[in-house]
């Protein structure tokens, strides 16, 4: 009877890759091509806000057009005019954002900076809330750097209206690039040592 392998993983992630140790050199070059175009936006955020904002005015048109025409089948309902009057507005909304993307890019970096400028709060009193415990310190300096960001893109408004969006839809892509690299990487890893784990188990006796 052979011996039972036992290859050191938890149970939970022995599994965790699947298919992917199959073909992690598609999600390296996927990893890769995030980063490229996302350094490439780095160069052009005007460009990459005004096409961030053509995109999400597309999926409101589309959405509320869909909601629109579900709303001729909800005869009889009470709430019908509202899901009409939701629907138009879905669709305004987006017909401004397609035809006016820079335009409409500057209400959206404004409510961005005082998102921010509110996180940075809540998480600077949530810092000294949980003072003395570990790791509040950094939840302190996140907050502050929130409150950076957020002052920043006040402080440049209208202007930063133009560049914002587009440079952090960049640094996203950056991130999730690398996130697929360091996955991709691990999971070739993980295939090479079941590799080596399935050799060893067949060559050794029974």
């Amino acid at each position: 009877m052979a011996q039972e392998i036992t290859t050191g993983v938890p149970p939970e992630l022995e599994n965790f890759f699947g298919e992917v140790g199959k073909s992690w050199g598609w999600m390296l070059a996927l990893g890769i091509l995030f980063i490229v175009l996302g350094t490439i936006g780095l160069g052009m955020p005007v460009f990459v806000t005004g096409v961030s904002i053509l995109f999400l005015g597309a999926l409101l048109l589309v959405g509320g057009g869909v909601q629109l025409v579900n709303a001729f089948q909800c005869k009889g309902w009470k709430s019908v005019i509202w899901h009409v009057l939701i629907a138009l507005l879905y669709i305004a909304a987006g017909a401004i954002m397609v035809f006016e993307p820079l335009r409409s890019a500057l209400p959206l970096t404004a409510m961005l900076g005082g998102v921010l400028l509110g996180i940075g709060v809540l998480r600077i009193i949530m810092g000294f809330q949980q003072r003395g415990e570990k790791g509040w310190g950094w939840l302190i300096f996140a907050g502050i750097v929130s409150l950076l960001l957020g002052g920043i893109i006040l402080a440049q408004w209208p202007v930063s209206g133009l560049w914002v969006i587009g440079l952090f839809v960049a640094i996203e892509m950056i991130f999730h690039g690398w996130s697929y690299v360091f996955l991709a990487l691990a999971a070739r890893h993980r295939a090479k040592d079941v590799k080596v784990e399935n050799a060893a188990g067949q060559a050794k006796p029974a």
